[in-house]
């Protein structure tokens, strides 16, 4: 036979020289998982520590690139295709492209060749000397292998560093055995280097590179035969075998403690009874669940809403099941908590897709609101105003409803002026927050579909994007706002210092009951002081904010209570107008207070003038800004005594100043 090479060589030469150079090369990361990272490239699973980019992986080392080849994507390790990642056995499988070959030339009479490298120093990668095989076929011929096989799949084994265990464990922040139930394993690389892999610990599987990513092996659910005849009791890391009352284990089965008596088919008989038993109790028990799902639908009105929305079209809102927000949050675990209050509790949860929410589990509902419960969603689904928190759906199949809402990375405004974190807020911030704030519930007052009162706002419901732009939230109190008397509210809503004392003598809900809550909110503006004080030995006078700051307004003492970052500016003008605006907004009899509108524009035309201090000089600037020529912006001062400092600007333009 003759072959149309004398000699094939098939070869791939690989550097194998994990050495110290990786170590300086790998940054210290601490390990754990990566948020908002892809889970797959293409068909192929991407676990941690590989990632999508070194900003997903434990280190560079790790990182891959997904790429489009002909309309399919595929992870690459540097120039080599990633096929499949193993987290159990610590390998990886890829596509090597370069060969090595050596071929008779007839021509010339001699040798051709050409040698093809797969480098992988400063890699986490070897050669895996068990899981590679070469096939040589032919005579005189010469094979050698220092790794694979051309282009065949090539295996590699990986480690997480180039350390021992003992040495990892030393630096717990960049130590790669993060999850409980996960060990060390000392690993050894071809070139004899020292490295460690993690794994779960036995009676447990899953990703030891993750938070929690080993979890306990249910043996008994896997292997129904696990224990014979016995009974087979999973606990966490293992499992027990045990027998029927009469029986002992005994070598491995249930062996009776007494003589065998011929009852083979009355015990047959009593065992399948026992099971259809069971299964006819756990059926019941499902269709009691199913049933009391559906009446809580109906209860909160979920068969209503499902006729509104589809009679509407464009509407995002959308009902979920208990069970996806179960497993959004976790099933609700308190390290998901983002805050508690006399409504319920907020959780973070991460739906399908990534998309970060806000889920409120509330406490309690009446039977009146359970009624309207539908209809008032989809109303409030419809408020779209920026300065407001979107809601994005709920949950009726359960006792008391559950509301998804966006989720807003900043805190809260109470965070912001309250918290222990050392920064300084700025008039200029505290005066946009107000503004925003206020524009948000003028909106709903009047410009939403269907009016909506608030009923509960404070500075813990105004939410802080990462701009500190406002964003009101939490419509635990809020309804909509009534048509005639017979639907006002009679509950009392409100938390401590915030409480009208108009509504708490009359049980009467209206849109002035919100413009008290906002002006005690902008009390906590200006002084940073909390709402109310429980201290007993502060004076009576000092208890409330709302007191306090009445009584240092008649006393003209309001230096002495404003916020110390703030009073020393050149604002002081400013300033007073807020505290004015907020003496108008706490006064005793609703009527007498503003509108959330004309609190809104008030603010908005402070902050222009703010924005544009030069304006007192220029009349047409001012024209411009407040949107009204300057005569009439005196007379409209001067009949209200609202705009106080436009007034102001236009006596000193009057007078030549």
């Amino acid at each position: 036979m003759k072959l149309g090479c004398s000699r094939f060589l098939l070869s791939c030469h690989v550097l194998l020289c994990l050495s110290a150079i990786w170590v300086l090369a790998m940054a210290d990361v601490p390990a754990g998982q990566r948020p908002g990272c892809p889970a797959k490239c293409g068909d192929v699973d991407i676990p941690f520590p590989f990632g999508i980019g070194k900003q997903c992986a434990f280190h560079r080392g790790f990182a891959l690139n997904c790429t489009s080849i002909n309309g399919t994507a595929k992870p690459f390790s540097g120039n080599f295709e990633v096929t499949k990642i193993s987290m159990q056995d610590s390998k990886a499988w890829m596509n090597i492209w370069t060969i090595s070959w050596q071929c008779y030339d007839q021509a010339t009479g001699g040798m051709t060749h050409y040698n093809g490298w797969a480098d992988f120093t400063f890699t986490p990668f070897w050669i895996s000397e068990v899981d590679n095989k070469i096939f040589v076929i032919g005579c005189n011929t010469l094979a050698y292998m220092m790794g694979s096989s051309g282009i065949l799949p090539l295996v590699l084994n990986w480690q997480a560093r180039p350390w021992t265990c003992d040495v990892a464990q030393k630096n717990m922040s960049s130590y790669a055995c993060v999850s409980n139930h996960s060990v060390c394993v000392n690993v050894t690389s071809t070139t004899d280097e020292p490295g460690y892999r993690c794994k779960c610990s036995d009676g447990y599987e899953g990703n030891p590179y993750i938070t929690d990513g080993c979890q306990d092996i249910d043996e008994c659910l896997k292997n129904s035969t696990l224990c014979g005849y016995g009974i087979c009791e999973n606990m966490a890391g293992n499992y027990t075998c045990s027998c029927p009352r009469g029986k002992d284990w005994t070598n491995g089965i249930c062996q009776s403690r007494f003589p065998v008596i011929p009852v083979v088919g009355t015990t047959g008989g009593l065992v399948v009874l026992v099971i259809a038993l069971a299964c006819a109790c756990m059926i019941q028990e499902r269709r009691k669940l199913q049933k009391m799902k559906r009446d809580y639908f109906r209860q909160h009105g979920g068969l209503i809403l499902f006729d509104e929305m589809r009679s509407k079209q464009g509407i995002t809102f959308k009902i979920f099941t208990e069970e996806e927000l179960k497993q959004a949050t976790n099933r609700f675990s308190e390290q998901q908590v983002l805050g508690q209050g006399g409504y319920g509790t907020v959780y973070k949860g991460i739906l399908e897709g990534g998309v970060e929410v806000a889920v409120k589990r509330c406490k309690t509902a009446n039977e009146q609101q359970k009624k309207e419960f539908g209809k008032e969603m989809l109303i409030l689904s419809e408020v779209n105003h920026k300065n407001i928190v979107k809601l994005l759906g709920c949950c009726l199949e359960v006792e008391v409803p559950m509301l998804v809402y966006e989720f807003v990375p900043n805190g809260t405004l109470f965070q912001l002026i309250h918290g222990n974190h050392g920064l300084r807020i700025s008039l200029a911030t505290r005066l946009g927050i107000a503004h925003e704030s206020a524009d948000a519930l003028s909106y709903l007052h009047s410009s939403a579909s269907t009016p909506i009162l608030h009923g509960d706002i404070k500075s813990s419901n105004i939410l802080l994007d990462r701009d500190n732009k406002a964003k009101v939230a939490d419509f635990g109190a809020s309804i909509l706002a009534p048509t005639d008397k017979s639907q006002f509210i009679t509950l009392v809503h409100g938390t401590c210092g915030y409480l009208d004392p108009e509504y708490m003598q009359t049980n009467l809900l209206t849109d002035k009951n919100d413009v008290y809550n906002f002006g005690v909110v902008l009390l906590e503006l200006l002084t940073a002081k909390l709402p109310f004080n429980f201290d007993p030995d502060v004076p009576a006078h000092e208890k409330s904010l709302s007191m306090m700051f009445t009584y240092a307004m008649k006393e003209n003492k309001l230096d002495q209570i404003l916020d110390a970052e703030i009073k020393d500016g050149d604002n002081i003008e400013i300033i007073e107008e807020i505290a004015e605006l907020a003496m108008r907004c706490l006064e005793m009899r609703g009527d007498n207070r503003p509108s959330m509108k004309k609190v809104a524009e008030k603010l908005d035309s402070l902050r222009k003038v703010m924005q544009h201090p030069s304006v007192q000089r220029n009349p047409e600037e001012m024209e411009c800004l407040l949107g009204e020529p300057s005569s009439m912006a005196s007379s409209t001062v001067t009949s209200a005594g609202y705009f106080s400092i436009e007034k102001k600007a236009v006596n000193g333009l009057q007078s030549g100043r």
